[in-house]
């Protein structure tokens, strides 16, 4: 009899004890649901903090939110937070791990600064809030120090500006009819702002409606490919071009001010 109420009281913990394990692996499971106090928490954090213009410390937390529920409905949000405030960060004098500051000698030009340091005079006008040529020396300047490179994925007509590993921005793209958009790496060797576009047997201005290339172009190292504006938004995410990779003209515009020549460009299927 003894023995029978011994077996019983340990069936009867053992009960218990998995009742407990199950509790507590489906509370922690709430507290790491999309919908959580911890991730509500953790939003209203980054939220008020982007309020107040931090914006490194904003965009860790927003961060955080992707990486650690990339199952909420409300990922995609947050991925466009951290996007846009990297753009914020490139077009700001906020210092960051990724750029340098840069005291202005004599004899310097936007030019001659923006070679040395393989970037471009619009980011660091724009980076500045310089508003034309003239720099004074002695003046410190902010300049991103981190080589860009370009992601573009025909499939899902996506391309991504890269900073090493790190996405910066996505940005939505027309790319070639019928998978005529090659695949491969390629290098920027070429950038036109307001470019007329050569066709067969005319000669198309800029600011022609009839003008595919839009307001900028920026070419390849493989001839007559390369990443332009368009005259048809309402194509983007399309594969409709002759081979190149379309933006919206602010798109194109944004990306033209950011990368250099030079910057490598890989297009995968």
């Amino acid at each position: 009899m003894r023995k029978r109420i011994i077996i019983i009281a340990v069936a009867l913990l053992a009960v218990v004890g998995i009742i407990v394990f199950l509790s507590s692996k489906k509370i922690n499971k709430v507290a790491g649901a999309p919908g959580s106090s911890s991730a509500r928490a953790v939003l209203a954090q980054a939220r008020a903090l982007e309020a107040k213009g931090n914006l490194l410390e904003s965009k860790s937390l927003y961060q955080k939110l992707v990486n650690d529920f990339p199952q909420s409905p409300e990922v995609v949000d947050w991925q466009k937070k951290v996007e846009n405030i990297n753009i914020k960060l490139l077009f700001s004098p906020v210092a960051t791990p990724k750029s340098i500051i840069y005291q202005i000698r004599p004899g310097d030009t936007l030019d001659k600064i923006a070679r040395n340091h393989k970037t471009t005079t619009e980011l660091i006008m724009k980076s500045n809030n310089i508003n034309n040529a003239l720099i004074m020396p002695g003046r410190q300047i902010k300049i991103w120090n981190a080589p860009f490179n370009i992601l573009v994925d025909k499939s899902q007509n996506i391309l991504l500006l890269k900073d090493n590993e790190e996405i910066l921005k996505t940005y939505l793209v027309s790319t070639g009819k019928d998978n005529c958009t090659p695949a491969g790496t390629f290098k920027i060797v070429n950038k036109l702002a307001n470019p007329t576009w050569f066709k067969a047997g005319a000669i198309v201005p800029p600011q022609s409606s009839e003008n595919v290339l839009g307001t900028r172009w920026m070419g390849f190292n493989l001839a007559g490919y390369g990443i332009h504006g368009t005259t048809e938004p309402k194509d983007l995410g399309k594969q409709v071009t002759q081979g190149c990779v379309r933006l919206s003209n602010a798109d194109v515009e944004e990306l033209y001010s950011i990368i250099p020549v030079g910057t490598e460009v890989t297009v995968i299927e």
